[in-house]
């Protein structure tokens, strides 16, 4: 067959693929389904407040943890996403704001983000950062059928970059108020190959930073100094003393930051 030949069925070949791909999202799925499978059998038995819940999106189901607000009248809805390679009840961040945010008039949806191996790395995960922006869109449809008017996205380390996608494929027109912790939190000798999309962000953004953080949270802290006039009234940063990256024994300082600031940016009279 000659090379003119050759050239002239790739086309063909490729739309053969894609549509194969569309087809079967599960052959297409790159994320660790069987890991993530085992990660809710290992932790839905032992949930004490909350109650699982059972999301879809891109064509299998996923877990999440619904806690409702404990104050009334409900100030709104969080949705909490955790740390790489963890789970909606991971004990470190997720854990403590899923639960303590009801107590301060904030319902909670934790959700399972896509997970690899154990032995996956940053720019491993770069290859699913996309398959994060279905869940994120069905949390948000979860929690507005549940009456829910008012929704702040809760981000924490790896899945503030699974965030950033959603936001810059979707935007941010789902939600009221975004929130991120460690922002920029990478590998040892794998920095961000491309800046966050700041600019596709319509609306306040809290970004909060332990002083112990990681090298590379701190410089995306000072990177997004620089910005903050240009982001929506409102948007800020706050820095909590002694904090490293998991916010080990200062879940109250990290709830206050997050509590304070929410407080700040709602409507008057609300």
């Amino acid at each position: 067959m000659s090379s003119n030949n050759i050239l002239s069925l790739l086309p063909v070949a490729t739309g053969i693929l894609f549509f194969s791909c569309l087809l079967s999202t599960t052959t297409c799925q790159a994320s660790d389904l069987e890991r993530e499978q085992r990660l809710a059998d290992e932790i839905v038995e032992a949930i004490l407040d909350g109650e699982p819940v059972t999301l879809q999106a891109a064509g299998h189901d996923f877990l999440g943890i619904y806690t409702p607000a404990e104050a009334d009248p409900e100030h709104g809805a969080a949705i909490i996403l955790h740390g790489r390679g963890m789970h909606p009840d991971w004990g470190q961040v997720a854990n403590p704001l899923r639960v303590g945010l009801p107590a301060r008039g904030w319902s909670t949806l934790s959700i399972q983000m896509p997970v690899l191996g154990k032995e996956a790395r940053f720019y491993d995960y770069e290859e699913i950062f996309p398959e994060a922006t279905p869940r994120i869109e069905a949390a948000i449809r979860y929690l507005r059928a549940q009456g829910s008017d008012r929704i702040a996205l809760i981000a924490h380390s790896c899945s503030v970059h699974m965030s950033m996608t959603w936001i810059e494929q979707r935007g941010t027109a789902g939600i009221d108020a975004y929130i991120g912790i460690g922002m920029g939190a990478t590998d040892y000798k794998q920095p961000m190959r491309q800046p966050f999309h700041y600019a596709r962000i319509k609306v306040p953004l809290l970004n909060i930073v332990g002083s112990e953080d990681y090298p590379a949270v701190q410089l995306q802290a000072r990177e997004l100094e620089s910005m903050l006039d240009e982001l929506p009234g409102g948007s800020a940063q706050r820095r909590i003393e002694g904090a490293g990256h998991y916010f080990d024994d200062q879940n109250e300082e990290l709830l206050e930051a997050i509590t304070g600031w929410l407080r700040q940016i709602a409507a008057p009279g609300d």
